[in-house]
């Protein structure tokens, strides 16, 4: 190899943000820094978990919105929570994130603990895609319209009341034109992205991250008309909050909060710059679905699984023949040369 060619490489740099509080999710981070440094692929960590790490050769950084600048991956050892943590620090970035799942459902990662080889091996050899997730733009403002605060979200904004023993009331507006108004527990704004996480415990749809909208889905609203709504991308959704009305405020994928002044509102729209999150498995959403949620894909009768991620494996493809049969009954098992049965 030229020398040329090794100073590429030399450049090329991963940001890896771990669960420290797991033993085993730090030893996996350190053999996996271990394989990318001896790849020629230079290792940066935060600076307040880079002593419970303890690399030899890794770069420290702050862990501020300049911590993935020239990195061409950010990896994510964790559950979904490390992984929006994540995304605060490449969301300014072109760093891609790539997680792998030691959490419970881990619905935002890309791979298993058992398949970060083949993962390595696919970031060393530039062997992955990047799909761009929408994410939207949070704008708090008062009585009088002015903007008070900003924030963004990944999966979602919760528009929810400061005190527990009161109903929130709240008027609903779509792109400046009142829909309805109700009493309730709180109103998320969510993504595609995040319609299978809050959005999707509080009854809203779930939508494939490709398809472009916004959603909007009550929690437990006091009223007839309360149903999730799913918008134009480009549309705003505004809740407002009576002057008269309980305190509210605003929380940003659990991670960000903002208060609503009283009569205030909050407006979200589609974000500028999207998230983007990097690809090795060719495993399709409905596939995730299935994985995650231990669907039942060969007939109710038929079906027996322990749980989410039991039923099938990820790289199957559910709808073939191979699965599922026209007399309903279990085919034959997809060959290890071909994953999706075709």
């Amino acid at each position: 190899m030229s020398d040329s060619s090794t100073a590429g490489q030399q450049e090329r740099r991963v940001l890896l943000t771990v669960h420290t509080g797991r033993r085993d999710i730090v030893d996996l981070a350190r053999t996996s820094a271990a394989r990318l440094l001896q790849g020629g692929i230079g290792v940066r960590l935060l600076d307040d978990e880079a002593d419970a790490l303890d690399i030899p050769g890794a770069e420290v950084v702050p862990a501020d919105e300049a911590a993935a600048e020239g990195a061409e991956i950010v990896m994510v050892f964790g559950g979904d929570g490390t992984f929006l943590r994540a995304a605060e620090l490449a969301r300014y970035t072109d760093a891609a994130l790539m997680g792998v799942n030691l959490g419970r459902v881990g619905f935002l990662a890309e791979t298993e603990p058992e398949a970060v080889e083949e993962t390595l091996t696919a970031i060393e050899d530039c062997e992955y895609s990047v799909e761009e997730r929408l994410a939207i733009r949070v704008d708090v403002l008062d009585g009088e319209g002015t903007v008070v605060g900003s924030t963004w979200a990944l999966n979602e904004v919760s528009v929810e009341k400061a005190e527990r023993s009161r109903v929130l009331d709240v008027v609903i507006a779509i792109d400046g034109r009142p829909l309805t108004s109700f009493g309730c527990d709180g109103v998320l704004c969510a993504t595609p992205t995040g319609s299978t996480a809050y959005a999707f415990s509080a009854g809203g749809p779930v939508v494939w991250p490709d398809v472009e909208a916004l959603l909007l889905v009550p929690t437990n609203a006091h009223a007839l008309f309360a149903r999730p709504l799913v918008t134009s991308p480009n549309s705003v959704l505004t809740v407002a909050i009576p002057a008269d009305g309980n305190r509210a405020r605003v929380s940003a994928d659990g991670r960000r909060l903002l208060d609503i002044p009283d009569g205030g509102r909050v407006d979200v729209r589609r974000a500028n710059r999207p998230v983007r999150i990097a690809r090795v498995h060719a495993a399709t959403f409905g596939d995730r679905l299935v994985a995650k949620f231990g669907l039942p894909v060969r007939g109710f009768r038929d079906a027996r699984h322990a749980g989410p991620g039991h039923e099938l494996f990820t790289s199957r493809n559910v709808l073939a023949r191979d699965v599922v049969s026209a007399d309903g009954t279990a085919g034959a098992e997809v060959s290890d040369g071909d994953p999706h049965g075709a």
